[in-house]
């Protein structure tokens, strides 16, 4: 019990850590003799990973095509999975931890989508969007839950809901 207590407690600590640092506009000013230069650091209105519908990812997802209708019930099977494997890092429709998932498909092939969800230890590694994000998220590493391409399509399913 006082072991567990322990666990919990460092968890708590971990998440409060990640979130409690903000990404802000920050603008330095520097005066040169009488001239005031403004510097931007960073700019909310670019973002900082590139939108890339091309690169499908590295791991076994090589081709996904949806049906024009969304399979409300295999999307009710990802909402559920994603209920209990993500939302420790992850919300539909804000960043958290990690980056929100609505409108996911406007910036990742779903074989890119699928492929992080399976994959994310080689992802993190060697794909450029990946470490990207890796990189914006405060370095924040995606756990590898092992899991299975079926869940992993659901949850790319339900991913299609949060569209529009």
């Amino acid at each position: 019990m006082k072991r567990s207590s322990i666990y919990l407690g460092v968890l708590f600590l971990f998440l409060c850590f990640s979130c409690s640092k903000e990404k802000k506009n920050t603008q330095n000013s520097i005066t040169i003799g009488t001239k005031k230069k403004e510097k931007t650091t960073k700019s909310e209105n670019v973002p900082s990973v590139p939108i890339d519908l091309e690169n499908k990812g590295i791991g076994p997802i090589s081709s996904i095509t949806f049906a024009d209708k969304i399979d409300q019930k295999l999307a009710d099977k990802g909402a559920q999975l994603f209920k209990s494997k993500c939302t420790a890092c992850h919300k539909a429709s804000q960043k958290f931890i990690g980056p929100a998932l609505a409108g996911i498909y406007k910036k990742r092939s779903p074989e890119w989508v699928m492929n992080i969800i399976m994959n994310p230890d080689e992802m993190l590694k060697k794909d450029p969007i990946a470490m990207a994000l890796l990189k914006e998220y405060n370095n924040t590493i995606m756990i590898n839950q092992n899991i299975p391409e079926d869940e992993a399509r659901a949850m790319a399913e339900w991913f299609r809901t949060l569209e529009k």
